[in-house]
């Protein structure tokens, strides 16, 4: 599948989806880019910046959930400019999609909203590449009945995201065959290495995290096999406005980031022989 301009797939190299969970402000934007940009150039690993303008699923009203469709929009045409990348933001039910889709380069369907049948038909039907995060409700192979309600629109610039499933309360685990099941979609299978260590609700009024786990999710998941990794990261996660306790540090990313390369290109060098069987 072409991706902004990236050929991706199980037969290419790891791409990336990175940055903050939601747009703090512009400085924060446009450094966390140019620092992820140095890294994953350096590798030859494809990018792409993300961040949200609203985060609509918050814990609590007092949530902080961004700066709105008006002045985050103006934040991420500012980094596809000026840093030079392509950039992916979260949509929701009452998203104007149209406005989004003119600026953005992907958009990303929130994993709760992943059953709703109306809100997956439009944003498929925008002409950008679409990336479906699987519920956390959701078996994986039940995916395939999402991704045919994307295609029916004519879209075939379609990926398939692992983000854990829920395992009791405020808990989830990923079960990485699960990458696998999704294989049988035929769409780039992405793994959420971030949002598969967060404890949903776990701090009452918020979700908590453990993000002592993400190297350990992220590095089993490459060597299940997969297409590209999603990860939140921030400065300093402690202050983060969202999802700050399963965020990965931004000064220890390039450390991981060469790790998880130098993974995929051993695996994929071997291929899969469970895809022969």
């Amino acid at each position: 599948m072409q991706l902004c301009g990236y050929e991706v797939g199980l037969e290419h190299p790891l791409f990336l989806i990175a940055g903050p969970c939601v747009i703090e402000s512009e400085t924060l934007a446009q450094e966390t880019a140019g620092r992820l940009q140095e890294m994953t150039q350096a590798l030859g690993m494809a990018f792409i910046f993300k961040s949200s303008f609203d985060k609509a699923n918050r814990s609590s009203i007092d949530g902080f959930r961004g700066l709105g469709v008006e002045n985050g929009l103006k934040i991420l045409e500012g980094v596809r400019e000026r840093i030079g990348v392509p950039v992916l933001t979260d949509v929701h039910e009452e998203t104007p999609l149209a406005e989004v889709a003119a600026v953005v380069d992907v958009l990303q369907t929130p994993a709760f909203l992943c059953r709703q049948t109306n809100f997956i038909l439009a944003v498929a039907s925008q002409g950008r590449p679409v990336n479906i995060k699987k519920g956390q409700f959701l078996a994986p192979w039940d995916m395939a009945l999402v991704v045919e309600k994307a295609r029916s629109t004519g879209n075939q610039e379609l990926m398939v995201c692992e983000r854990g499933v829920s395992f009791g309360y405020n808990n989830l685990v990923s079960d990485m065959r699960s990458l696998a099941v999704m294989r049988e979609t035929a769409c780039p299978v992405v793994f959420d290495a971030t949002h598969s260590v967060q404890l949903p609700g776990g701090q009452g009024r918020s979700s908590g995290g453990q993000r002592e786990f993400v190297p350990v999710l992220a590095r089993a998941a490459v060597a299940a096999g997969v297409a590209g990794l999603f990860m939140e990261t921030h400065p300093n996660p402690d202050q983060a406005k969202s999802d700050g306790p399963n965020a990965w540090p931004l000064d220890r990313m390039a450390e991981l980031l060469g790790t998880l390369a130098e993974l995929d290109r051993l695996v994929k060098i071997h291929g899969f022989p469970e895809q022969r069987l």
